[in-house]
């Protein structure tokens, strides 16, 4: 019988099961008590790639459907014109090569039945689903082709995915960036629909963020209560990571690297004044690179207050108001990392995150590793941020409980 391999955890291949994957995180999770913690997952992941078939009839275009039945048909089983990934290290990480030999049944759709598992295995009570390949919707050329798989994505997630799900997943829907018009169309259109809490920008993208077109796409966002977010993410062919040679080395560039593109525009143009009630969240981009860029543009605005005539307080002020994600979380330093959450107000907004089924996916207990997180803190991380930014309630009376006395249930 044939054995593989995945975190320490051999199965044969004719076994393969998420539970079984993520038994050790099961005991943790039993050993901790987690189940009695309200645990909201902000970032996770499916492989929409794997369900084209499903996607392709919403797309609004035909001539592009034609395009990805093409690309099909050359071998390419994905969404966009073309993906190469060294995440899986040759194979050496078997969660993505192998996932086609996990049994489900019929009773719901298979991504559900997957998140399910790795939802139980982790004690995590509600998951923000995130696609993967759709991350890189803004490196296509053609605007057009980003608003068809954007709908066609966002129809498929909205009406055949989410409502079937059990009221455990929820999602903030890609925007088609690229085209200000068509991303004020999908927000009016799927703005209302169950199950969405607010809308993502793909930030693998140079985009200017505060150009006047997007003002009336963030409006509509705000008028609605929901959230927007950017999704970092890593690209080998940007320009500036071209002489990069290693993966791991445009992964640890790449994903704060949008991030603080996006951020540093986004503040030094007012838009947390001209937008202070939607809540803007920052996503896969670890925490190391917020206390450097609160620093670094506090100190541009001290010397050249002027070139900044929309801000009201120092810029890192307004980092403070923002949501963040904990994966992944640098824990190298203690020192430093404590600092980090000094610095950007964990306790009321950093949000958990597993990023789960990636390779560098973090498990619940690892905020029970940091010894400087009080008990109020480290449940609000978990899920307390989460419920209230997000109006998810509890799912037992322990939860609600808890919920209770570190901060309030959502209203």
């Amino acid at each position: 019988m044939d054995l593989i391999s995945d975190r320490g955890n051999r199965v044969s291949v004719d076994e393969l099961n998420t539970t079984r994957l993520l038994a050790h995180a099961r005991k943790q999770a039993d050993k901790l008590g987690l189940d009695d913690i309200l645990i909201i997952d902000s970032d996770s992941h499916h492989y929409e790639g794997e369900h084209i078939d499903e996607v392709l009839p919403f797309f609004e275009n035909e001539v592009f459907k034609q395009l990805v039945l093409a690309g099909r048909s050359k071998g390419r089983g994905s969404l966009l014109p073309s993906q190469t990934s060294f995440q899986d290290m040759g194979g050496r990480i078997t969660r993505y090569p192998l996932r086609s030999s996990e049994k489900t049944d019929r009773s719901k759709h298979r991504d559900i039945q997957l998140g399910n598992r790795w939802m139980d295995a982790l004690s995590v009570d509600y998951a923000c689903l995130f696609p993967t390949q759709m991350l890189h919707v803004g490196l296509t050329t053609i605007p057009e082709i980003e608003n068809n798989l954007c709908w066609a994505y966002n129809r498929w997630l909205t009406e055949k995915i989410l409502p079937e799900a059990d009221n455990r997943f929820f999602s903030m829907l890609c925007l088609p960036f690229s085209d200000p018009e068509e991303s004020l169309r999908q927000v009016e259109k799927f703005g209302g629909c169950m199950h969405v809490t607010g809308f993502c920008v793909t930030a693998i993208r140079t985009l200017p963020v505060h150009h006047n077109s997007y003002m009336k796409v963030y409006r509509a966002i705000e008028e609605r209560g929901l959230s927007l977010s950017f999704h970092s993410g890593t690209n080998s062919g940007e320009p500036l990571f071209k002489s990069l040679n290693r993966f791991a080395t445009v992964h640890a560039l790449g994903f704060p690297w949008y991030n603080m593109l996006h951020m540093s525009n986004w503040i030094t143009n007012g838009l947390g004044e001209r937008f202070p009630k939607m809540p803007v969240i920052w996503i896969e981009g670890g925490l190391a690179w917020v206390p450097f860029l609160m620093q670094r543009l506090d100190h541009e605005y001290m010397l050249r207050t002027s070139e900044y005539p929309g801000l009201k307080k120092l810029p890192s002020d307004y980092m403070r108001d923002m949501f963040y994600t904990t994966q992944p979380m640098e824990v190298t330093d203690m020192t430093q990392l404590e600092s980090t959450f000094r610095m950007l107000n964990a306790e009321t907004q950093l949000l958990y995150a597993s990023d789960y089924p990636h390779w560098d996916f973090d498990v619940p207990s690892k905020l029970f590793e940091l010894p400087f997180l009080t008990d109020r803190a480290r449940h609000n991380i978990l899920g307390g941020n989460a419920a209230r930014l997000f109006k998810l309630p509890p799912r037992t009376e322990k939860q609600r409980a808890t919920l209770e006395k570190f901060g309030g249930a959502p209203a």
